[in-house]
């Protein structure tokens, strides 16, 4: 599934959170945008890709943006793909998302155009083109990534697809040897690309990633109570859950929700 559109001059729109993947593309004026809990602010010709499940909204757009939504099975056929996807960072699960401002903007807007051309008229093998599009455009990024100086980083798609898995099911709660199994694989393997990847166990790399869903979670279900979200995070007992959360932020979730709904 894809789907492109445009939004201008706005203030403060509600939070929202959709399972696709999202790039953003500021083509005049500018753009504020929250992100789970951070706040970015886009110019001309700057781009940010948000990852599938962040909840976010705008602040403010004060110009012309336009919205690239795509699903990860529309555009990952293979594991080059999905390594495509997520190389060098593009979309982090780890709530790091950052602006980078583009060089070449005629070949950027010109693949939008020509994804809008293929979703309005559907021609013959439009969605082969259009994910050829999408492709360009995540190298373009990825250009401009490297043209600033980044450091380039090639994820391996094993541990993509673990992180796939945890985020995908965070009420089951499966533990390491589950997810292992369900990805045809071992604990040990999992733990070696975790560390390389993440300088993390796979272990806490999970911790890491129910943590910050507990963050939006707090955040942005104000009327949930800690033991609600506890249950849809997968944990039986509210007690244990606040317990390991404090353990990981410094906060209780009463005391983060206070800080952060004020």
């Amino acid at each position: 599934m894809v789907t492109l559109y445009t939004r201008t001059n706005l203030s403060n729109d509600e939070p929202t959170r959709v399972l696709q993947y999202k790039v953003i593309w500021c083509t005049h004026g500018s753009a504020t945008i929250i992100i789970d809990t951070q706040q970015y602010t886009l110019t001309n010709h700057e781009v940010i890709t948000i990852t599938s499940g962040q909840i976010h909204h705008f602040k403010e757009i004060a110009g012309h943006i336009a919205i690239l939504e795509f699903s990860l099975d529309f555009i990952c056929k293979d594991e080059n793909d999905i390594e495509l996807i997520f190389h060098n960072g593009l979309f982090c699960h780890f709530g790091i998302n950052e602006v980078v401002p583009v060089k070449r903007i005629d070949t950027f807007n010109y693949l939008l155009q020509l994804i809008e051309t293929e979703l309005q008229k559907k021609l013959y093998q439009h969605s082969i083109s259009i994910r050829a599009c999408i492709e360009l455009l995540l190298v373009e990024i990825n250009r401009a990534k490297i043209d600033r100086g980044d450091t380039i980083w090639k994820p391996d798609s094993l541990f993509l697809r673990f992180l796939e898995t945890v985020r995908n099911n965070f009420s089951k709660n499966y533990s390491l040897s589950t997810i292992a199994e369900l990805l045809h694989s071992t604990e040990a393997k999992l733990n070696d690309l975790a560390k390389l990847h993440t300088n993390k166990t796979a272990q806490n790399v999970i911790y890491s990633l129910v943590i910050s869903e507990a963050k939006r979670l707090l955040i942005y279900q104000p009327y949930s109570s800690i033991k609600e979200i506890s249950f849809e995070l997968g944990f039986k007992d509210p007690f244990y859950f606040s317990n390991f959360f404090k353990k990981n932020t410094g906060l209780s979730p009463k005391e983060y929700k206070k800080i952060h709904l004020v």
